[in-house]
């Protein structure tokens, strides 16, 4: 990912908030055929090794886990993001060389990729997942509620995914190549969006400031 040092974010905290809170990610491999893409739900196993490792799982019917991969796996997770006109910039005042831009979070996290058919590793990945979504539920549904037999069922239609993190890449794009009179004015202008996710974006450049 092409990363200015001015839009860097290390924070390992923000990485893995961002990993959380993105829940959907897309899910890339390339192979001799091409680049193939899931968009799936990812998990991070945070102690597993340097940098953590994710899980998650897709459809044995999918061809993207029977395609060889060339080179490691890529999973990408976004986390806020807004358009910015340029309108908001105070310095728009004093010259018009300015133009639109986008203000995002994202994660890249590599590693190579392993695909799975045990059927109790599956059934750990599944109870995983479905507890980290659930589990803000007033009454949370559980893997355990169902039959059985008929989980069972449900997990041969599935295959398992796990890639160990090997490099993990965080960009926070947040006006940070602006004077601050003008990230002030983007702030301010997101902030009275009716978006939520352009509040969001207007707290996380006030909080770069």
């Amino acid at each position: 990912m092409y990363i200015p040092p001015a839009f860097r974010d290390d924070d390992l905290d923000n990485i893995r908030e961002t990993i959380r809170s993105g829940r959907l990610a897309n899910l890339i491999t390339a192979t001799s055929d091409g680049p193939l893409a899931t968009p799936l739900p990812l998990f991070l196993d945070e102690t597993e090794g340097e940098h953590g490792a994710l899980y998650g799982h897709l459809a044995k019917a999918n061809p993207q886990w029977r395609a060889a991969s060339i080179g490691e796996a890529l999973a990408i997770f976004m986390g806020a993001e807004a358009y910015v006109t340029p309108s908001w910039y105070v310095t728009k005042q004093e010259a018009e060389c300015v133009v639109p831009t986008w203000n995002y979070v994202a994660v890249h996290a590599h590693g190579p990729i392993e695909f799975f058919e045990d059927p109790e590793r599956l059934l750990a990945v599944v109870t995983r997942l479905t507890n980290i979504h659930e589990t803000l539920r007033a009454t949370p549904w559980s893997v355990s509620d169902a039959p059985a037999d008929f989980i069972a069922a449900q997990l041969y239609g599935i295959v398992g995914v796990h890639i160990p993190i090997t490099k993990i890449e965080g960009k926070r794009k947040m006006s940070q190549n602006r004077p601050a009179a003008d990230r002030i004015g983007v702030a301010t202008g997101l902030a009275a969006s009716k978006q939520p996710r352009d509040q969001e974006v207007a707290a996380l450049i006030l909080a770069q400031a």
